[in-house]
């Protein structure tokens, strides 16, 4: 759960800063929520990459096979 600590962190920092008035650690509170977010995608991005990159191997090899089955005397 890449960037999850850091939004929760983020969150309390901004409820904090909110709460007591304080816009500077508002404000970096929602930078660390938003960079966690961006982590979390991008963990997310990255895994359906190498789901994609698995499926072109598999039938990469799938379609290798096929074919020399086909050019093999039978």
């Amino acid at each position: 759960m890449a960037g999850k600590s850091e939004q929760v962190k983020g969150q309390a920092e901004e409820a904090v800063g909110s709460l007591v008035g304080n816009k500077d650690l508002e404000s970096e509170g929602k930078a660390d929520r938003q960079a966690g977010e961006a982590k979390e995608k991008l963990g997310q991005a990255r895994d359906k990459v190498e789901e994609v990159v698995e499926k072109v191997e598999r039938k990469t090899g799938d379609v290798v096979d096929t074919v020399k089955d086909a050019a093999s005397p039978h």
